[in-house]
């Protein structure tokens, strides 16, 4: 019985033509970088975890999507990982591995001084939240794209750092015209691609985007959306892209990580995840968001009953 009941699912299996020679994921067979039992703390007048034990990999030239609620840790992860956490935060345990193109491992949490602000841009980079108040707004352009390379490149004549920042501004879509430009003078998809433009001013391997489309009109965000995917085919970089709006992950990641505080509760590809959420909180998010079709009703607040029950991390306990 046993036999003959192995034969005719075997008998199926080949006629619907399952695949046995699919390739493993490139996180597992290439990652570029990997994150093992990190933590992170807050700690001022009460201690507050704000990430937790968290595990991923990201596979070189993968975008892999950071999805949340404000205050889930998502921001707080993307510095602890580039190391730009100040006090009270504090990494409590946890390894940050960088595998770079050269052959050889980096330990990211062991770095120090020198090495360590040369491995920030040149290895991993950020596009930070709110490209009006990361740039300078009494400095030009071209010289807030040319200290990246007087820091990075101190060897470059002022005619190379200023051929190559007008290369960055139309590698973005931006005229080089815009050089002798103050931030004030841009639209705010401008500043955002001056912002892509010098986090990618060293070819770096890992790009972290920090809610890069935040408070930009959709037709923008949209623009902004096929730069990034346009930049990252051409250049080969991987991107941790960090947003609450699921959406828009859903639009350009490879794979979606969700954090519910401080914690990654699941993790998959895009399609998966949108098609067959594993987790309740997953289900809610993706319901929380405006259907053409669906009645008003059946819309998802997720976070009330948290919020209610005060269980959330950074509610004040009596």
């Amino acid at each position: 019985m046993t036999t003959a009941t192995n034969s005719n699912a075997a008998s199926s299996a080949a006629s619907v033509n399952i695949p046995t020679n699919v390739l493993p994921p490139v996180y597992e067979t290439d990652p570029v970088l990997e994150v093992d039992d990190f933590c992170v703390e807050y700690r001022a007048e009460k201690t507050v975890q704000a990430v937790k034990h968290v595990n991923l990999k990201l596979g070189r030239g993968e975008v892999l999507g950071l999805a949340g609620e404000s205050g889930c840790g998502k921001s707080t992860l993307a510095y602890g990982i580039n190391r730009l956490l100040k006090p009270p935060a504090v990494i409590t345990s946890g390894r940050v591995s960088f595998n770079s193109r050269e052959g050889y491992p980096i330990d990211v949490r062991a770095l120090e001084g020198d090495d360590l602000r040369m491995f920030r841009w040149e290895k991993i980079s950020m596009v930070f939240q709110g490209a009006m108040n990361s740039l300078n707004p009494v400095k030009k352009i071209k010289d807030q794209l040319g200290d990246v390379f007087t820091t990075h490149r101190p060897d470059m004549s002022r005619k190379e750092r200023l051929d190559k920042c007008g290369e960055l501004l139309e590698r973005v879509g931006v005229d080089r015209n815009r050089l002798n430009a103050y931030p004030h003078e841009l639209s705010g998809g401008m500043r955002q691609r001056v912002m892509i433009a010098m986090a990618m001013a060293l070819d770096p391997q890992v790009m972290i985007m920090d809610e890069p489309t935040t408070a930009l009109d959709v037709v923008v965000q949209r623009e902004i959306l096929r730069e990034i995917t346009r930049l990252k085919d051409e250049f080969g970089f991987a991107v941790i892209f960090i947003t609450h709006d699921l959406p828009l992950l859903l639009e350009i990641s490879d794979r979606i990580a969700v954090m519910r505080k401080g914690e990654i509760i699941e993790m998959n590809d895009a399609m998966s995840l949108y098609t067959n959420p594993q987790q309740e909180y997953t289900a809610k998010l993706l319901s929380s968001f405006p259907s053409l079709t669906g009645d008003r009703g059946d819309f998802i607040r997720t976070g009330s009953e948290d919020l209610a029950e005060g269980t959330s991390p950074f509610a004040t306990k009596e």
